[in-house]
């Protein structure tokens, strides 16, 4: 039996495996209903974005991460380094939304909301605008350099760089009082950390949006690469319906495909055109796909120009392919045990962070015993001195009342009222007595209560060690 001699590949084509050119893409522009939700959440997003620094609340910025004195304003909350389990919360709730997402369907988040979609879909258009649609950026990228090349080359990047730019600044302003540093960049009085900061993010906006676009979905985001660990065959996802489609080929309005024995794919490519990865979604899901539903849009409009039920492109599942399922029955198998778990996980961890922060005290004590040795006093009385660190976390001076529990006859003897600045922390001195022969020589337990003295339900309880000497 002969057999053939193994096929020779050249090193260009070795070479072409291994590391292949990025081929530009020119996505074309498209209206219709998805590509309108697409608009709006670009509007919703950029909105609570670039207007939450110039929010006021309290006579101070509404959203402010102040790093330099270590409090996070959220509107009226204010959070300390003593509430990261918070931001731990946040990041499972983020994680488990993000997994209940996919499971219904598939990279929604992705199509719609993340910032690279976000701000590709504002660069584009910014291009769109300068430039021409898809066919004159192509013809412009062919032609050799000359001025109205420049011109308009120039005029896109000079727009991309103020959009970029004002993110940066945007971005520092959650995190430096905004009108503090609108001031220091007129007057140019900009600190280092600041300057560094805004060129960076400003540079990743530009790079990323303008210039790396799908490489960042591709290549760069995680996400793409495990996502199927979260699909299964009854999540939502762009299909190509194969069994209509197929055979595919281009005809006339007015011929019948049915005579023809043709699908009712055209094959006009305008799915690809429209796709910002540049992908073919009849060659099926691929991981490249972000689902952003703009070839359903762009294959709806062919169809309806053909005079063919829409749909041939359209967001199912893999079961409603295969046993022919209709949209009611693929909306029921939504609420499935895998969404069902996600949900009811997500919302408990909601619900008991929601109470966590309603229930929370404004007020945070830590009790440190002071590291001298404890002092007797003429009387036989032992004196032991305590620092008390108080935190008020309220937006308003509040007088605390501190009394002392555990020993017959334990009394502060030192001042024991205090008030505390509104969201600032306070170090308190104070001196605990204990009359002679009341405690045992050693260690004795003893407890704080610092209470609120306009609001009785403001009660924190501190433990902590008396020291007798022996």
């Amino acid at each position: 039996m002969e057999t053939s001699p193994p096929k020779q590949y050249s090193q260009q084509e070795i070479e072409q495996s291994l590391y292949e050119v990025r081929k530009k893409i020119y996505p074309r522009a498209l209206t219709g209903w998805f590509a309108t939700w697409r608009w709006i959440l670009v509007w919703f997003t950029q909105i609570i974005f670039y207007g939450g620094p110039w929010l006021t609340w309290n006579d101070r910025q509404a959203v402010l991460f102040d790093l330099v004195s270590r409090k996070f304003y959220i509107f009226g909350l204010v959070l300390w380094p003593q509430d990261f389990i918070y931001l731990a919360v946040l990041l499972v709730i983020s994680a488990l939304a993000l997994f209940l997402f996919t499971a219904v369907g598939g990279r929604v988040f992705c199509g719609y909301a993340c910032p690279q979609t976000v701000y590709t879909e504002i660069f584009m258009w910014v291009e769109r605008k300068i430039e021409g649609e898809r066919s004159a950026r192509i013809r412009l990228d062919r032609e050799p350099l000359s001025a109205r090349k420049v011109a308009l080359k120039g005029s896109k990047h000079l727009v991309w760089g103020a959009i970029a730019l004002w993110t940066g600044f945007t971005f520092v302003g959650y995190f430096t009082p905004i009108h503090l540093l609108a001031e220091e960049v007129m007057s140019f009085a900009l600190g280092p950390w600041e300057t560094f900061w805004i060129l960076f993010y400003g540079f990743a906006t530009y790079g990323n949006a303008g210039w790396m676009r799908e490489q960042v979905c591709k290549y760069m985001c995680p996400y793409a690469r495990f996502q199927s660990a979260m699909f299964d065959k009854d999540t939502l996802t762009v299909t190509y319906d194969t069994v209509r489609g197929e055979p595919r080929g281009p005809r006339s309005k007015q011929a019948d495909r049915f005579e023809l024995g043709m699908g009712d794919c055209i094959d006009c490519g305008i799915c690809v055109q429209v796709c910002p990865t540049g992908i073919d979604i009849r060659e099926g899901l691929q991981y490249e796909c972000i689902g952003c539903a703009a070839c359903i849009d762009g294959c709806d409009q062919v169809m309806d120009k053909m005079g063919y039920p829409k749909g041939l492109i359209r967001y199912t599942t893999e079961h409603a392919m295969i046993n022919k399922l209709g949209r009611r029955d693929i909306w029921r198998r939504v609420l499935r045990p895998r969404t069902l778990i996600y949900f009811s996980i997500l919302g408990l961890i909601i619900l008991a962070a929601a109470m966590s922060l309603a229930l929370r005290q404004p007020l945070k004590v830590d009790v440190i015993r002071d590291r001298g040795m404890p002092r007797a006093t003429e009387d036989g009385s032992v004196d032991n001195v305590y620092r008390l660190q108080m935190m008020n976390t309220e937006e308003k001076p509040n007088r605390y009342v501190i009394s002392v529990q555990g020993i017959n006859g334990v009394s502060i003897v030192s001042e024991s009222q205090f008030e505390v600045a509104a969201a600032t922390t306070k170090a308190v001195p104070v001196r605990v007595r204990v009359p002679a022969g009341a405690a045992q020589p050693g260690s004795n337990r003893i407890k704080f209560v610092i209470q609120d003295t306009d609001d009785q339900s403001v009660k924190i309880t501190e433990k902590a060690v008396f020291i007798v000497p022996r």
